[in-house]
């Protein structure tokens, strides 16, 4: 909290709690690390080295917690949790539909998903906390399977219909990753850079629909608007693919076979 808030009056509010109390769980806390975790002072408090060091681990603490006050108190009828993670940018059109047809399929199965990145979801399956993930890049390692989830279409759609051009001022810029920069690279002249970007499609879309422009979309987060004409294909323009890959825990494929497609 202390962290999060960067002050220990707010801290101490946030925790309905004096902030004497919370200057002494940090004393507790740093005599038991043997560590100083925190620079405190007028201005706030800063997290040391050491301090950001203990904090990975601190969310990992919280996180086990969590599972495992889920898995003891399952709701009514379900019998296991699985936990997923989805990459940002990858719920919207792809990951929402695939989760409602797990749950159709699997109702005694209870679902929890977290958002995150690969180098979150790997520390997270490895360490047991999560079952599986679902993001751009596969992951690797002894205890992690991995297979293609998807392959999609980014086409490039506009909020006017009209043609193919060299240059749009209100083009938005994606980033899908280090794959697509690069073959945008080739497809596009880098002289020509967006003033806007978003790492996360979903946010270009409500930009696009709010304020108008172009911008490349997966073409299954796209074609309900295609359809009601509120944002338009441009035809000619180059096409790119976005693959999405599902990784898991090996041990985890005996609770859920599925995942292994």
């Amino acid at each position: 909290a202390v962290y999060r808030c960067g002050n220990l009056n707010r801290a101490a509010e946030e925790l309905n709690v004096t902030q004497s109390a919370v200057t002494a769980r940090l004393d507790a806390l740093e005599a038991q690390l043997g560590a100083r975790v925190l620079i405190r002072s007028r201005k706030g408090a800063e997290l040391t080295k050491a301090g950001f060091a203990f904090l990975k681990q601190a969310e990992l603490i919280w996180q086990s917690w969590e599972v495992a006050r889920a898995r003891v108190s399952l709701p009514r009828g379900m019998s296991r949790l699985c936990s997923l993670v989805v990459g940002p940018g990858l719920w919207q059109g792809l990951a929402a539909p695939w989760f409602a047809d797990l749950r159709a399929a699997h109702p005694g199965t209870a679902f929890e998903i977290w958002s995150g990145l690969a180098s979150d979801a790997a520390r997270w399956l490895q360490s047991g906390l999560s079952d599986a993930a679902l993001l751009p890049e596969p992951l690797s390692g002894g205890d992690l399977g991995t297979r293609l989830f998807a392959s999609e279409r980014l086409i490039q759609v506009a909020s006017q219909p009209r043609d193919t051009c060299d240059w749009d001022p209100d083009y938005v810029f994606v980033d899908y990753g280090p794959g697509f920069r690069a073959r945008h690279t080739e497809a596009w002249p880098q002289d020509n850079t967006a003033n806007l970007s978003f790492n996360t499609p979903s946010r270009a879309l409500a930009h696009l629909l709010d304020h108008g422009g172009s911008a490349y979309l997966p073409e299954a987060l796209a074609r309900p608007y295609l359809h009601r004409r509120t944002l338009f294909e441009i035809p000619g323009s180059p096409e790119f693919q976005r693959q999405t890959h599902l990784s898991w825990r090996k041990p985890s494929v005996e609770l859920f076979p599925w995942l292994t497609g």
